[in-house]
């Protein structure tokens, strides 16, 4: 985006308001629901939950139930989770099965969906008991770099219209070549939106996250991409150098000691992403490149260290060029709810969802990935879930600190003072595109 037309873009979010009730509202909640998570591409799983065929991957959005399934060693495929009898769920969590079975009067479907066996099948008049009305009801699947997605609604887009133009970003990335390095999940007490968008600006950095200005300039330029967005720091002082909110805006002229001290903390306060592995690269900036070298030539020897000690242990470094990562920046928002801070050696993820209709409360996942040697993989990560949003041995420093803020911006949100929220034009047009983005979807929807 050239600046004249961004200057353009940031006039008119300048104006840009989100109601209350988008948040708040039961009745939004419920519109939510019907125009837009039965009609859209989402997240359900990764391809790692279910390696072996019957494996299987429950997948629950607001009242709605999926059955996520391997058929064979090439094929996943999905039905709608509910038994055409008496309508009891056929699978709870995930699991592995040779057939699918209902648990209250004994009927099962092979994997494919199709009928297998109903007990006392005779005593139905043939028409109602025939394979074509008993075959689980199948929802729509699609695949991209190791992540399942589905689509409640038969006549959707496909996943790659969906998903364009971010994918051209991300693609690069070899995201698929990353494994599960740790996940966690609790139940938040806010709207699912409010969830997401704490981590989906870096404006709130300079006073949530406060300790990172020491090491970091923290203002964020944000880009839409249609229905998806993205920032970086790119724009901003060198990785390493103090904020210039400490600075008064001069840069540090040394920003070997900060990019250690990043690296550092990030891996200590978050354990996660591409930070985990890159802790030794940036020891070897501190040790290894000279006091007073230019800071652009610092980090170019940092992302060369970061490279050898990839190859170092064996990993797959993914066919992308420095020009394709600074294109992409650090987070991207896939909409309507997947975020994820990539890196050429790993992902920090994050999914947030309703539980049920209720607008106070969402399902929140945070999840890790590396990128390991081959048959290094580590086999069957298991999620990991706490209340306790306060537990920094649990969440690492940096998740508590958001957690802080969801359940009392919700609260907030209902005060009669409150007018809607004007979020800032520059560093947060990600949050403008994905209400611009939701709004325009339950209005019309794709194809509209």
């Amino acid at each position: 985006m050239n600046e004249q037309t961004r200057i353009g873009q940031a006039q008119e979010d300048a104006g840009f308001v989100v109601s209350a009730k988008n948040y708040v509202s039961p009745e939004f909640a419920r519109t939510e629901a019907e125009r837009m998570w039965y009609r859209v591409w989402q997240m359900a799983c990764r391809e790692e939950e279910i390696p072996n065929v019957g494996d299987f991957y429950t997948y629950d959005i607001v009242d709605q139930s999926v059955i996520v399934v391997r058929v064979s060693a090439d094929e996943i495929k999905a039905y709608q989770n509910v038994c055409p009898h008496r309508g009891r769920t056929l699978t709870e969590g995930c699991g592995h099965a040779a057939r699918l079975f209902c648990k209250y009067h004994g009927w099962s479907w092979k994997l494919d969906g199709t009928i297998a066996k109903v007990v006392d099948r005779h005593e139905w008049p043939q028409d109602m008991v025939s394979d074509e009305a008993l075959n689980l009801v199948p929802v729509k699947l699609a695949r991209w770099q190791g992540w399942v997605y589905i689509n409640l609604d038969p006549d959707c887009v496909s996943l790659e219209e969906h998903l364009s133009p971010a994918k051209d970003f991300l693609d690069p990335f070899d995201l698929g070549g990353l494994r599960y390095h740790w996940r966690k999940s609790t139940i938040l007490n806010c709207n699912w939106k409010v969830a997401l968008e704490a981590f989906n600006e870096g404006y709130h950095v300079q006073t949530t996250h406060s300790q990172m200005l020491r090491y970091f300039d923290d203002w964020t330029q944000a880009y839409a991409h249609g229905r998806h967005s993205h920032f970086g720091y790119w724009e901003s002082m060198p990785m390493g150098s103090r904020s210039p909110r400490l600075t008064g805006g001069e840069p540090t002229a040394d920003i070997r000691p900060g990019i250690k001290d990043y690296m550092e903390d990030m891996a200590a306060t978050l354990n996660a992403g591409s930070s985990v592995q890159t802790v030794h690269a940036a020891r070897r900036v501190a040790d290894e490149v000279p006091e007073g070298t230019p800071a652009m030539e610092v980090l170019m020897k940092f992302g060369q260290f970061i490279y050898e000690h990839a190859l170092s242990l064996g990993l797959k470094w993914p066919d992308i060029t420095p020009e394709q990562m600074q294109a992409a920046g650090i987070d991207w928002h896939l909409f309507p709810n997947q975020i994820m801070l990539m890196g050429p050696t790993g992902s920090l993820n994050y999914r947030a969802r309703p539980v049920g209709n209720d607008p106070d409360q969402c399902i929140f996942d945070v999840y890790s990935m590396q990128r390991y040697p081959e048959g290094q993989e580590p086999k069957n990560v298991e999620v990991e879930w706490s209340q306790d949003h306060a537990d920094k041995d649990f969440w690492g420093l940096i998740l508590t600190q958001d957690f802080a803020n969801v359940a009392e911006v919700q609260k907030g949100m209902k005060n009669r003072a409150f007018k809607g929220a004007i979020p800032n034009p520059r560093q947060e047009t990600a949050v403008i595109n994905f209400h611009r983005s939701l709004e325009d979807f339950i209005e019309q929807g794709y194809g509209a």
